[in-house]
């Protein structure tokens, strides 16, 4: 009896979530195929326990003690240390030093990082910043917020030249863009550094929003010898974090 009230208790948070305006027993007793008596039993006791809220029409909605505990979890989700098995194991199995990256105030941060002995040096160093238009982790970012996010970035970039492949304004950095949301990844051909080859892929968490990205980095012509295990291994660790994240994609 137990587990059926508590199944219960989660199929009615799943209902109100999708509910701005709220729902009453009625609705709720219909939509779920639940008597309505002992629904309306369930929606009072939690109600009087903070977790639903009920207006003067008696439509129920989800309550402030879900925000307090939804804080409570928020704060456990550790991104970086979230990501640490993640880069450690896209390391020993690429080879190649990895990044864990989220976007501040228009520019990369690099938070994580797994560094691989046999790479070449790169000045990209946990709390280091770099820019959005050259970097794999700055072009994933621009290649999978939504639209009007990804506009606003690029309305205020200026395109400093860093290589001779560095990319040199928007309608360029456009193009790239399509292809890599057509791809699921995004990379930086030698644009940041010399010799330096790099592929992002987003992370998304359960609300869902693009809140960081995984990026693999070493010497071009080695990268290009492993390029189908580099991006295989990079999507698959890309949607597991997503999914330890709380992501659910829609199929």
């Amino acid at each position: 009896m137990a587990v059926k009230s508590a199944e219960r208790v989660l199929k009615i948070f799943d209902l109100l979530e999708g509910s701005s305006d709220g729902l009453t027993n009625k609705d709720i007793s219909t939509r779920l195929n639940y008597a309505p008596s002992s629904t309306i039993a369930l929606l009072q006791t939690m109600a009087e326990n903070g977790y639903l809220a009920v207006d003067e029409q008696k439509r129920y909605s989800l309550g402030g003690k879900l925000v307090s505990l939804g804080a409570v979890a928020a704060s456990r989700f550790d991104i970086g240390r979230m990501a640490t098995p993640y880069l450690k194991h896209l390391m020993q199995t690429l080879g190649e030093t990895c990044f864990l990256g989220v976007l501040s105030q228009g520019e990369i941060v690099y938070i994580a990082k797994e560094n691989c002995e046999r790479t070449i040096n790169t000045n990209a160093q946990i709390g280091s910043r770099k820019p959005v238009y050259c970097t794999g982790l700055g072009k994933a970012f621009l290649s999978f917020l939504p639209p009007e996010e990804s506009r606003d970035i690029m309305n205020g970039l200026e395109f400093t030249a860093f290589t001779e492949n560095t990319v040199k304004g928007v309608e360029e950095l456009r193009k790239q863009l399509q292809e890599f949301r057509l791809q699921g990844y995004a990379t930086d051909d030698q644009e940041i550094e010399e010799g330096l080859w790099c592929l992002a892929v987003p992370v998304y968490d359960g609300y869902p929003r693009m809140i960081a990205a995984l990026s693999v980095s070493g010497p071009k012509e080695r990268m290009m010898d492993k390029k189908e295990l580099i991006i295989a291994e990079m999507l698959k660790a890309g949607k597991s974090l997503s999914r330890e994240l709380g992501y659910q994609k829609e199929e």
